[in-house]
């Protein structure tokens, strides 16, 4: 397991770290946990989902170990997607929900991550002739749904655009508009986006 995790509780992060692991001094300050117990992990996680907590750190020797009993609180749903770039260079973001997105979906039974991965993007980009990449990281968040707490772990790829087909949004998924982005312009557009969108983007190496 890579760490620090984050996992994002309306976009507030519980950052799941080793005792002695160097966090990004934004964390430094957060309320901090060592070896929290279970009751303490559900506390924490209903102050960020009632917006009571802006952010909470969990230190453990066995990191492995709270991440486990953090997902023990939710329905855990696996997906996948990627950062596409085209022959200029440019980063493909979609627009839905009123945030700009990277495509990305749920895993069906019987294909794997990669498999999952390059199928959402064609679903939700309308792009065919795309070359699967190496794995940039794993990403964290929770969202309600049918009174089921969902944490979503994303599998982000690297995607090589290389054909001449145009992007055709799949409204279906709440896609309204598709664009190629300038590495230099990604900034503007993450001031609308998700915090694990920009964590993905940053591991992939640009600078918003």
């Amino acid at each position: 397991m890579e760490t620090p995790v984050n996992i994002y509780i309306n976009e507030r992060p519980i950052v799941i770290a080793g005792t002695q692991t160097k966090l990004d001094p934004k964390y430094l300050g957060a309320p901090t946990l060592f070896s929290p117990t279970e009751k303490e992990i559900e506390q924490t996680v209903t102050l960020l989902d009632q917006d009571e907590l802006p952010m909470a750190v969990f230190r453990h020797s066995a990191p492995e170990t709270v991440f486990a009993n953090v997902k023990a609180q939710f329905t855990v749903y696996e997906a996948a997607g990627g950062v596409i770039t085209n022959p200029d260079n440019e980063v493909l973001l979609m627009f839905r929900r009123g945030k700009w997105d990277l495509p990305k979906g749920k895993w069906d039974d019987g294909e794997t991550l990669e498999e999952c991965a390059l199928r959402e993007v064609r679903e939700e980009t309308g792009l065919h002739t795309v070359k699967l990449g190496h794995k940039i990281t794993e990403t964290f968040h929770y969202y309600p749904l049918k009174q089921k707490k969902i944490l979503k772990h994303s599998h982000w790829y690297r995607m090589y655009f290389t054909g001449t087909e145009l992007t055709v949004a799949q409204i279906e998924e709440d896609i309204l508009d598709i664009q190629w982005i300038r590495p230099e312009n990604l900034g503007k557009y993450m001031q609308y986006s998700y915090q694990n969108i920009i964590d993905v983007l940053l591991k992939a190496g640009y600078k918003l």
